[in-house]
């Protein structure tokens, strides 16, 4: 499992790790489903698309991740497969094109009330990409 709990006094918190851009955007997505404790219906299957931009990566990042919360909070839908391209502008991935397969929420342990920026910072390491993220609960 490429994410870890870590201990937060008022607040979710995860590291996340990953080869590349595009999968530790997918792995901080699957660990904020597994922090909520989201159980998906079976059937039936539905997909949805969207794009978002954004000045840096760490802002795309909370972009993405908080267009998951908004389809839990408002639609009732959670998604477990991610199909996700990135675009650069220089260095810095700037914009996001998501393709989502998830299902209806069947249980969900608590919600997420919003992705935060508090000391959000992805960074190069020996094992890809690496983040700590905190998520208000």
């Amino acid at each position: 499992m490429p994410f870890e709990e870590l201990s937060h006094t008022a607040d979710w918190s995860l590291r996340v790790w990953a080869a590349d851009m595009p999968h530790l955007f997918v792995e901080t997505a699957k660990g904020m489903n597994a922090l909520a404790g989201i159980k998906l219906a079976e059937k039936p299957r539905v997909r949805r698309t969207f794009s978002k931009s954004a000045v840096d990566t760490e802002s795309l990042l909370v972009s993405f991740l908080s267009e998951l919360v908004y389809y839990a909070e408002q639609d009732r839908l959670a998604f477990d497969h991610f199909d996700l391209s990135l675009r650069f502008e220089g260095s810095q991935p700037c914009h996001l094109s998501a393709i989502l397969r998830g299902a209806s929420i069947l249980a969900l342990d608590k919600s997420i009330k919003a992705v935060t920026y508090h000391n959000l910072q992805i960074q190069q390491t020996a094992r890809g990409y690496e983040i700590e993220i905190v998520f208000d609960v």
